[in-house]
């Protein structure tokens, strides 16, 4: 029987890919330098195949080593689930579970979420991590994360996908402007229309629920949704928020109104989402349980043509 690469020599390989520096890749993973070097030519013997070019003041990865590499990584995050399973088997509700949400939810779910996951089941301990929608999904798969709170639709791959509630996307301008927001989609000015900047999913919502395509290149985009509140709140331009966030308090004391479209409404679709090998697959379940039951609750006519 052929030897197999060993979980400790996918590690090494792993931290050469991110540093592309046997120094800096060796103190990553808390071993020596020459331990490292050692491991990764192991790694070579065994797969017979050159992975990493070393040269006298650098180092690149080769095609081939870029390949191990990305299927290192769900090696490691399956025996990490492995490992996960075998823990929580007797008690899968404790222990740290490691919990990424998208900017455009954090701040606005997550506050009634955490107290109600301490009160229901307190020997589970949430790490949080606040990142765009693509950068979860490549920790998660990478097993660096357990599970993600992001907004569809969104390509998931073959990510385990639980939906847990649906929220309107609402039309925000300044007080005084009401008689330009139309209540049919169709008929906003896509030129009036402010946007979030690349990399946010909230961004290709708008654009889908508003049926788009890309804007034309202005030069105004916002970083975070209080940002592209002020954009508007400033004269700019109208934009569309998800309806958790006013309901939240966001615009605070901006002179800013909101109102729903008619139907058909823009809607994005809040879900968990977990790695298919996803070895806590009753704690996912409870979790997503429990957040659905947090959901926003709406009141027609509440926010509709009102000062946010």
């Amino acid at each position: 029987m052929s030897a197999l690469p060993s979980l400790r020599q996918l590690r090494y390989l792993i931290a050469v890919s991110e540093k592309l520096n046997f120094t800096q890749a060796a103190e990553s993973c808390f071993v020596t330098q020459s331990t490292l070097s050692a491991g990764i030519k192991e790694l070579e013997a065994t797969l017979g195949s050159l992975l990493v070019e070393r040269e006298r003041h650098s180092v690149m990865m080769t095609p081939v080593g870029t390949e191990v590499v990305e299927r290192a990584r769900r090696l490691l995050a399956e025996a990490e689930d492995l490992t996960e399973w075998a823990r929580n088997a007797e008690r899968p509700m404790s222990g740290l579970l490691k919990l990424g949400v998208i900017p455009t939810i954090a701040p606005f779910l997550l506050p009634a979420v955490l107290p109600a996951v301490r009160a229901r089941y307190p020997e589970l301990k949430v790490a949080l991590r606040e990142d765009l929608t693509r950068n979860l999904l490549s920790r998660l798969a990478a097993g660096q994360i357990d599970f993600a709170l992001i907004a569809l639709p969104y390509d998931t791959g073959n990510l385990q996908v639980q939906p847990l509630f649906d929220e309107e996307l609402l039309l925000i301008a300044p007080a005084g402007r009401e008689a330009d927001m139309p209540r049919d989609i169709g008929k906003l000015d896509p030129d009036a229309l402010l946007l979030l900047e690349e990399g946010h999913c909230l961004r290709g919502h708008t654009l889908g629920g508003c049926r788009l395509d890309e804007p034309r290149v202005t030069g105004m985009e916002a970083t975070s949704l209080f940002t592209l509140a002020q954009m508007v709140e400033g004269g700019l331009g109208m934009a569309l928020l998800p309806e958790m966030t006013l309901r939240s308090g966001l615009l605070g004391h901006m002179n800013l109104v909101a109102h729903r479209f008619s139907e058909p409404r823009p809607r994005r679709t809040i879900a968990l989402v977990a790695r298919s090998s996803n070895a806590r697959q009753e704690c996912f379940l409870r979790l997503a349980e429990l957040i659905a039951g947090q959901a926003p609750q709406s009141a027609p006519g509440q926010l509709d043509g009102t000062a946010a």
